[in-house]
C-alpha cells in the first residue's frame, strides 16, 4: 500500500469530462489498495477571469483580504466538484478548504504571497491521515493557506504545486504525481520546436532551474519540499491513469537539501581575453571554449563584459591554456590581447532556500565589503552563489561567508 499525492492542474480538470476522467484515475489507484490525497487547482482560467471581474468591479480598490477570499473560490469550487465526482464513482471523499477544521496548511499573514509555517503544517496535516485510514479520499484546495487569525492566504501563482509537494513531505508520502496538460518535461517548448522530446528523468536542480527560467510545467518553489525518499513524476492528463509513464524527478541529494559552503583546495587561474565590443561578435566565446575543450582543459567559470571574456581554470592548466588562447587572439582580428592573472579562490554557497530569500547576495557579500576583501567575480543561480576572490583572501572570505549562514 502506498500513499500518493495527486495534483491536478487547471487544464487537466478544464471541464466536466476531464474532471470525471481525473476522478476515475484516482479511483483506479484507490482500488489497488493505495491511499490518495488529491490536490486541485482552479478550473482552467477561473482565477484569471475572477481577477478581471474584480478589476472592473472595484477599480482595484479591493483589500488584500477581500482579494484572497475571491481568488480562493476557484480552488474551492474545483475541490467540491472533484470530491462529488469521486463519490459518484462509489468511493468516500471529503473536500478540504481553509474554512474547515481539517485544513492543514498554515502560513504567515502575507495574504497574497504567503510563506508556509512548516512546523505547524506538519502537525495539522496529520488529521488527513485519519481520513485516509477511514477509507476517505481527501480533496484539498491547492494554492491556498490560512494564517493564525483564520484569514485565507494564497501561495502565489503555481501554488498548487507547492501544496502537493508540501503535503507529500508532511505526510511522508511515497509519491507525488503532478498531472498537467503535457506528458512530462520536454527537451524544449514543443510549441516552439516540434522536435522536442519528452525526458524520462530530470534532477531536482535541473527542474528548478528550468522552471525558474520560464518552463511552465512546475513551480520552482515547490521543489524545496521535495525530499529524496519521496518519488515524484509529471504526467499528462490524457492518459487518465496515475501509473502512466511521464518524467521522473530525481533527488535532491542530501547535500542539496542543506546550506553548504565549499572552498577549492587549490588556486584557480584567471585568463582575460579583450577586444573591442567582442560581446557583439558572434562565435568568439565558442572559439575560446572549444580551443580549450579540444585539449581537455575544463573551464570552472566564465564572465563576459562588453570588451572582455574572463575564464577561470585550474592553475595546473594555466600555462597551456595561456599559449592556446594566445594563438587564437593573434589569429582573430576581433581580439587584441590576453592576460594571465593572479591566483583565485572560489567559494560556492548553496541552499534550496535561496530561491525564497530576497537580498541573499548582498547578505553574503556585505561582510566581505566590511573587511575590505575585493570580489573578483560573482555568479549566481536560484540555489547557489559563487564568489571569486584573490587566493590570499580566500580563507578569510570563506570564514566570513560561513558566519553569515550559521
Amino acid at each position: 500500500m502506498s500513499l500518493i499525492i495527486a495534483k491536478f492542474g487547471g487544464t487537466s480538470i478544464g471541464n466536466g469530462k476531464r474532471i470525471r476522467k481525473a476522478a476515475q484515475s484516482v479511483v483506479k489507484e484507490y482500488m489497488k489498495g493505495n491511499k490518495i490525497v488529491v490536490v486541485v487547482s482552479a478550473i482552467n482560467r477561473t482565477t484569471d477571469e475572477l481577477l478581471e471581474i474584480v478589476e472592473e468591479a472595484t477599480n482595484n480598490t479591493i483589500t488584500e483580504k477581500q482579494l484572497a477570499e475571491v481568488v480562493s473560490m476557484g480552488e474551492m469550487t474545483s475541490a467540491r466538484i472533484f470530491s462529488s465526482a469521486l463519490e459518484s464513482l462509489g468511493v468516500k471523499s471529503e473536500y478540504i478548504d481553509p474554512y474547515k477544521s481539517e485544513w492543514p496548511i498554515i502560513t504567515d499573514s502575507n495574504l497574497l504571497d504567503a510563506k508556509v509555517d512548516l512546523k505547524t503544517t506538519i502537525k495539522k496535516s496529520k488529521i488527513l491521515l485519519k481520513l485516509l485510514d477511514q477509507g476517505i479520499i481527501p480533496v484539498v484546495c491547492g494554492f491556498l493557506g490560512r494564517d493564525k487569525h483564520g484569514y485565507i492566504t494564497t501561495l502565489g501563482r503555481g501554488g498548487s504545486d507547492i501544496t502537493a509537494f508540501l503535503l507529500g513531505r508532511c505526510l511522508n508520502a511515497d509519491e507525488v504525481i503532478i498531472v498537467t496538460d503535457v506528458g512530462g518535461v520536454m527537451s524544449t517548448d514543443p510549441n516552439k520546436l516540434q522536435e522536442a522530446k519528452k525526458l524520462d528523468k530530470i534532477s531536482v536542480e535541473e527542474m528548478r532551474d528550468l522552471a525558474t527560467h520560464g518552463a511552465q510545467v512546475l513551480h520552482p518553489h515547490a521543489l524545496k519540499y521535495k525530499v529524496p525518499e519521496i518519488k515524484a513524476k509529471i504526467i499528462g492528463f490524457e492518459h487518465g491513469d496515475l501509473s502512466a509513464p511521464g518524467t521522473e524527478i530525481i533527488g535532491p541529494s542530501k547535500e542539496e537539501q542543506l546550506k553548504t559552503v565549499t572552498f577549492n583546495s587549490e588556486p584557480l587561474a584567471v585568463l582575460a581575453v579583450v577586444g573591442e565590443e567582442i560581446l557583439n561578435k558572434p562565435g568568439i566565446l565558442a572559439k575560446l571554449t572549444s580551443t580549450l575543450s579540444k585539449k581537455n582543459i575544463n573551464i570552472i567559470g566564465v564572465s563576459t563584459g562588453k570588451n572582455s571574456i574572463t575564464l577561470f581554470i585550474r592553475k595546473e592548466d594555466a600555462q597551456e591554456a595561456h599559449k592556446l588562447l594566445h594563438d587564437v587572439v593573434v589569429e582573430d582580428e576581433n581580439l587584441s590581447s590576453l592576460s594571465l592573472g593572479r591566483d583565485i579562490a572560489m567559494i560556492t554557497i548553496s541552499s534550496p532556500e535561496f530561491i525564497d530569500t530576497p537580498g541573499i547576495i548582498s547578505e553574503i557579500t556585505e561582510p566581505l565589503r566590511e573587511h575590505n576583501l575585493n570580489i573578483v567575480e560573482i555568479s549566481s543561480s536560484q540555489t547557489s552563489v559563487v564568489i571569486f576572490v584573490d587566493w590570499d583572501d580566500g580563507k578569510k572570505a570563506y570564514e566570513l561567508v560561513r558566519g553569515v549562514l550559521k
